[in-house]
């Protein structure tokens, strides 16, 4: 049977091209994913790939000739199980193929017509690491809390996963017997990777299984009936499944276009494709790789300053014992990160004190009443309502630089980051919304998520979209410090430990409560009098908390 080849779809608007080049003619074998044609659109030359293997019986379109979308290209001779697939999927109407990221059934296989009888099937379910956020591709598993063996219920949370700054548990996403664990605790893991196998047991309906690769075939009449059937399994995501050999083209992408991902380092299967029935282009390998870049420069990779050379360490052994011990994955991207921010953002620390004898007098007098409501008033949750109404005051504070278009980022919303102290290393959790907060909620909300962070129940939402960051060190003691900017963030002030100081006022020296700050900023978008404008600021407020309702 011949089936037409046609030009497809190829963007939003476009509705012709010009046949640049036919690469197949008449009699010639084609293989799935060959390139068929190259044609010109107004603005990119462009590879068209065969959806269809089989034997080129007719070449319609010419070179330089104007083909329109939809129009044959070419007319290909295929066997009766191909041409039924291939008429099926025009009917489609490139809808995609629903294939679910986090789990496939190792089945393929086209289903029999239905009927009234029913039977219970066994199949086996791969649980695969899921995607934990924008960006993240691995983690590390903590503590996997099953065994081969053991029945597992859907929800039931199964492994607990380390990433970079967040502790997350896991639930299946289905029922069964545990058949196989493929990971232990301290893997290291991709995601998208198998963790275990499930056997699970589904109710369906059907007359007979058949497959089309045994001998007892069914017509292709019947074939055409329901060649993509979607299975309805009990607790796992419906999924689209076909013969072995179809599925393989599950992540379309032309032979040139794999070839550039190769060169590039890039795992075609991770891109997603923006063509028609989501073909891949080089264009998509090219943002998917440029998206990755984007993370490395996030803090992804530690930064070298140009013209410096890494060096390995020396052989310590040589002096005395030594023990060796594995970066945690938090401990591991706060150092990329902060190199990354140390190496790319010039730093400016400027210092001040402030004199918080009556803050502090005024917070334990009104500590007992936040304790009541759930919270605890620290300096800390002030200092959030004070930092939210300086940025709005300076709204510099509250940007990022976005050096590749030399542009710059104005927020207008308030989150603020606190960093908080763990037995894993530095977190910090975000605020958001601080400027519609006051001084009690923000109390009871900070209380709240610190120790969430101190439980390692953080998730990787809590500690994202913050615009500045405030670091207190005043509970452990030291004087001044300089704190590094939370890239992309502009600007950090770094608290220190308050001690009673002479301070000459009236013509006189008092005993004033002086707390030591440190304000840390980015001197490509903050100029030094900028700095210290912000910081007088803050220090003021502090000093008169009745300027946050005269001016806040």
């Amino acid at each position: 049977m011949i089936v037409d080849f046609k030009l497809p779809h190829l963007g939003d608007g476009i509705h012709s091209a010009d046949v640049i080049k036919i690469h197949v003619k008449e009699g010639e074998e084609i293989k799935l994913d060959q390139i068929v044609v190259e044609i010109e659109t107004d603005k990119a030359t462009v590879e068209v790939p065969s959806d269809i293997a089989g034997i080129v019986k007719k070449v319609y379109a010419k070179e330089g000739s104007k083909a329109n979308v939809g129009e044959p290209i070419v007319g290909i001779e295929v066997d009766n199980l191909q041409s039924e697939v291939s008429a099926e999927k025009q009917e489609m109407k490139g809808e995609m193929l629903e294939v679910n990221h986090k789990s496939e059934i190792q089945e393929a296989k086209i289903e029999a017509p239905a009927t009234d009888n029913q039977s219970l099937t066994t199949r086996s379910y791969e649980f695969r690491i899921p995607i934990l956020g924008e960006n993240i591709t691995s983690a590390q598993i903590t503590k996997v809390l099953l065994k081969v063996g053991d029945h597992v219920e859907q929800d039931q949370i199964v492994i607990e996963i380390e990433t970079d700054k967040a502790t997350v548990e896991v639930p299946s996403e289905v029922s069964g017997i545990v058949k196989e664990v493929k990971v232990k605790d301290g893997d290291n893991v991709a995601v998208g990777s198998v963790a275990f196998v499930l056997e699970t047991t589904e109710l369906r309906i059907s007359k007979e299984e058949k497959s089309p690769i045994t001998k007892n075939q069914p017509p292709a009449a019947e074939l055409k009936k329901q060649p993509f059937q979607k299975v309805e399994h009990s607790h796992a995501p419906s999924v689209v499944t076909l013969p072995r050999d179809i599925v393989q083209v599950i992540v379309p992408a032309a032979p040139s276009v794999r070839k550039f991902a190769r060169e590039i380092g890039v795992n075609v299967h991770l891109v997603k494709g923006t063509g028609a029935n989501g073909r891949i282009s080089i264009e998509d390998i090219k943002s998917y790789a440029k998206a990755l870049n984007e993370q490395i420069q996030s803090g992804g990779l530690t930064a070298v300053p140009t013209g410096f050379v890494k060096e390995s360490l020396p052989d310590f052994q040589k002096w005395g014992e030594i023990e060796r011990q594995p970066m945690s994955n938090i401990r591991r991207k706060t150092a990329e990160h902060l190199s990354y921010a140390w190496g790319t953002i010039p730093h400016v620390t400027q210092f001040d004190k402030a004199d918080i004898t009556n803050l502090e007098k005024f917070r334990k007098e009104n500590s007992e009443k936040v304790v009541e409501a759930g919270g605890k008033l620290t300096v800390t949750a002030i200092l959030l309502k004070v930092i939210s109404s300086a940025i709005k005051t300076f709204p510099q504070f509250n940007s990022s630089v976005d050096m590749e278009k030399n542009e710059i980022v104005y927020k207008k919303f308030v989150n603020i980051g606190v960093a908080v102290d763990t037995d894993r290393g530095l977190l910090v959790p975000v605020i958001r919304d601080v400027d519609k907060k006051n001084i009690i909620e923000l109390s009871i909300e900070l209380a709240a998520i610190s120790k969430k962070a101190r439980d390692k129940k953080l998730s990787l939402e809590e500690m994202q979209g913050g615009c500045f960051t405030i670091s207190n060190l005043g509970g452990i003691g030291g004087t001044y410090f300089a704190p590094i900017i939370n890239s992309p963030e502009v600007a950090i002030l770094g608290v220190s430990k308050s001690a009673y100081e002479p301070v000459y006022i009236d013509n006189e020296f008092k005993p004033r409560l002086m707390m030591p700050l440190s304000l840390s900023y980015d001197h490509r978008i903050i100029d030094g009098a900028d700095g210290i404008r912000f910081l007088r600021w803050v220090v003021n407020a502090l000093e008169n908390p009745f300027l946050l309702s005269l001016e806040g």
